[in-house]
């Protein structure tokens, strides 16, 4: 899958083309154990069953990985949830955006079938991970979804609750970078209110140490379940 992002440098940007081949999702990646348990309780909540290891690494096909600002997803019971996502070109490593966005029936059944039926939205910008290490505890992933014709708080959260890339990464591969045509989505922050279904989806990943923030906004139309 070729993704394309914009890259700010001395007030200009330039485009990075990276082809991915190999894409996989962090499962309960947090740091905190309360904190991994309380998301675990919050999925059980809705039939999800325990995982059967903390962190856990989904392989999902890379080609559901999507710069579209439109997803389409079999029926109404899909959700967002905004991650980091890592990658490496030409040695350097970047991080930018994504929703993991997954069927919340079909999860109560499996965790991974579930990841792997719904596109991945992506952002269009990334920032080197060099330019945001010395600070990650500080940097917040948010996101936003309209609910009764109004936009409200969906998540906010600060990395420091999530391992650090570099150790997800040395898990999964056995190195603290990623090698190039791979990328991982690092790991999610509590849902405020319940993790339910919404029809447009907004997200960030804000760098206040920096001023800077990186955004996706995307639209789910979902389509009809026949037999």
């Amino acid at each position: 899958m070729q993704l394309t992002f914009s890259i700010a440098a001395a007030g200009a940007s330039s485009p990075l083309t990276v082809d991915i081949d190999h894409f996989v999702i962090a499962g309960w990646a947090g740091r905190d154990a309360a904190a991994i348990e309380h998301h675990i309780e919050e999925l059980a909540a809705i039939g999800v069953p325990r995982p059967s290891a903390v962190p856990l690494f989904y392989r999902v096909a890379a080609n559901q990985l999507t710069q579209a600002e439109t997803v389409q997803v079999a029926g109404p019971d899909s959700s967002g949830e905004v991650e980091v996502l890592l990658f490496s070109h030409a040695g350097r490593s970047y991080v930018s955006l994504t929703s993991d966005h997954t069927d919340r029936k079909l999860e109560a059944h499996s965790v991974a079938l579930s990841k792997q039926l719904c596109a991945k939205p992506v952002a269009r910008e990334a920032w080197p991970l060099d330019e945001v290490l010395p600070h990650w505890d500080s940097l917040r992933i948010v996101s936003t979804i309209v609910e009764d014709g109004r936009e409200v708080s969906y998540q906010d959260g600060t990395l420091d609750s999530l391992r650090t890339v570099h150790d997800l990464a040395q898990r999964h591969t056995g190195q603290p970078q990623l090698p190039e045509g791979m990328a991982m989505s690092c790991g999610t922050v509590a849902v405020i209110g319940g993790i339910r279904p919404a029809n447009t989806f907004t997200m960030a990943l804000v760098d206040e140490r920096l001023g800077r923030r990186l955004t996706h906004r995307y639209t789910v139309e979902c389509l009809p379940v026949v037999a």
